[in-house]
């Protein structure tokens, strides 16, 4: 299974939604760490819930973070949406138990994050369209470290092969 996202953009905001809706996605389902907010970001940025008001006008969205849910509390209050916790990413546990808690089909879903090796790889594993943006920052979790250093190796074979290319965005 290739690792290549099917859309890349560099941040949330670049996303071709109404290309999306035009599709029949009605789920958008976030990563929060290094896609929606920095780790340093304790509080919901403004911008991203400007965006997210926007898009709960023709979708429905969620947050699924590998996290315990106490960091994903204040986004949850301050954007009124739900969020799945400990969704064991790259496995696809949260992105199942969305779907059959909210009632979706497959074909109407999307994940959208930071991280091939955990949000690409389970949207790709689950059978769901995938979205690729540029991390936020360079600070990571501690694992997220290695996560990156396997992800950088699949990144300049794919490069190799002229596959997927760092920097080179398309929807």
């Amino acid at each position: 299974m290739r690792l290549i996202p099917d859309i890349y953009v560099h941040k949330i905001e670049d996303i071709p939604y109404d290309k999306l809706k035009e599709e029949g996605i009605k789920a958008l389902v976030f990563d929060l760490d290094n896609t929606l907010a920095t780790l340093d970001e304790k509080a919901c940025p403004e911008r991203v819930k400007k965006l997210i008001n926007k898009l709960n006008k023709d979708f429905t969205c969620f947050i699924v973070t590998n996290g315990n849910g106490k960091r994903a509390k204040p986004y949850k209050d301050k954007l009124n949406i739900k969020i799945i916790s400990m969704a064991l990413k790259p496995f696809t546990k949260g992105l199942r138990e969305l779907e059959k808690k909210y009632h979706l089909k497959k074909s109407e879903m999307v994940i959208i994050g930071d991280q091939l090796m955990t949000d690409i790889l389970s949207g790709k594993r689950f059978g769901i369209k995938t979205v690729l943006v540029d991390p936020l920052a360079k600070k990571d979790l501690k694992m997220t470290y290695f996560n990156r250093f396997i992800e950088n190796k699949i990144i300049k074979h794919y490069e190799k092969k002229d596959l997927f290319k760092r920097w080179r965005y398309y929807e």
